[in-house]
């Protein structure tokens, strides 16, 4: 038997277990969700009606489909609160990811600059973080942003201030949990990408006559955009449906759509509705994972 052969029918499973691994684990948990969205709230237990009962029949089932409707997306599209959840929790990711860039392409591009020696230290630096529990760093910003905390007491150290300055509960501290807890995912892949761009490459440009300035816009940025798209996706897309940082540093007088969803799954008990929420999120999400997917497409179709 050759070498082909015995290596050909791994090769297809290993091609094929990533598939069944989304079948498995997204598309039929989703296709759950949507069917729950289409559903209508019950005082029940699953909390909406109709439930599919296979061993009722044909008959049973097919009544079950035509009780479905998307009265809940009518319901979303046309009521202020959830409308403005999306649009503020929008507003949010994408202030926070243009921070999270004006701040990470600088770390990253010095990151890259290092000596080779001192870059695994600066990498160790960044994700240092994450050695600590979530939960953990979003209640260490509490003490620090709360009125007698340590960022009140420094201020006040320095003469910066003359009274307390309220922090929690804003959006300022708000950002800031966000900015902290995210700029790893933005630093990361900018800092991939960067590091793999040759010196070489300014130099030229410097023999050219470029000043650094104009050699880094001209010749640096354009090539680590494929690192800024990942980094933004990275960032933009969790960051929308974020529930934890607005809920404790925030609060909920203006809340996002993951508090929403949670708000309508946990407390009012309004499974159809928080599914369709949830659906439409999905379908929010999807539009700049397929715009990066399109200027990819279009980079290596020039690059061909």
């Amino acid at each position: 038997m050759s070498g082909r052969r015995i290596f050909t029918k791994p090769a297809r499973l290993a091609a094929v277990a990533p598939y069944v691994w989304m079948l498995l684990f997204f598309l039929v948990p989703f296709g759950f969700v949507v069917k729950i969205s289409l559903s209508q709230t019950a005082i029940a237990q699953p909390p909406y009606t109709p439930v599919f009962d296979l061993a009722a029949g044909w008959t049973a089932l097919r009544a079950a489909f035509d009780a479905l409707s998307i009265d809940n997306f009518k319901l979303i599209l046309g009521d202020h609160l959830y409308v403005v959840s999306y649009l503020r929790s929008l507003t949010v990711a994408a202030v926070s990811t243009a921070i999270l860039l004006g701040i990470g392409y600088p770390i990253a591009y010095a990151m890259a600059r290092l000596p080779r020696r001192w870059q695994p230290l600066a990498m160790m630096l960044v994700i240092v973080p994450f050695w600590t529990s979530f939960l953990i760093r979003i209640y260490a910003w509490i003490n620090i942003l709360q009125h007698d905390g340590l960022l009140n007491q420094l201020l006040l150290a320095l003469h910066i201030v003359s009274k307390p300055v309220v922090w929690l509960s804003t959006d300022t501290a708000m950002y800031v949990g966000i900015v902290y807890s995210y700029l790893p995912f933005m630093v990361l892949p900018l800092y991939a990408t960067l590091a793999k761009l040759p010196h070489s490459l300014s130099e030229a440009a410097a023999d050219l006559g470029a000043s650094p300035g104009r050699a880094f816009w001209l010749v640096t940025f354009p090539l680590s955009l494929p690192g800024i798209g990942a980094g933004v996706l990275l960032c933009f897309i969790p960051i929308v449906g974020e529930f934890v940082i607005p809920d404790l540093l925030a609060g909920s007088r203006s809340p996002m759509i993951g508090q929403t969803l949670w708000l309508e799954f946990f407390t009012n008990r309004d499974w159809p509705v928080a599914s369709a929420l949830a659906v439409l999120l999905l379908g929010v999400l999807l539009l700049p994972l397929l715009i990066y997917e399109r200027a990819q497409r279009r980079q290596l179709e020039g690059k061909s």
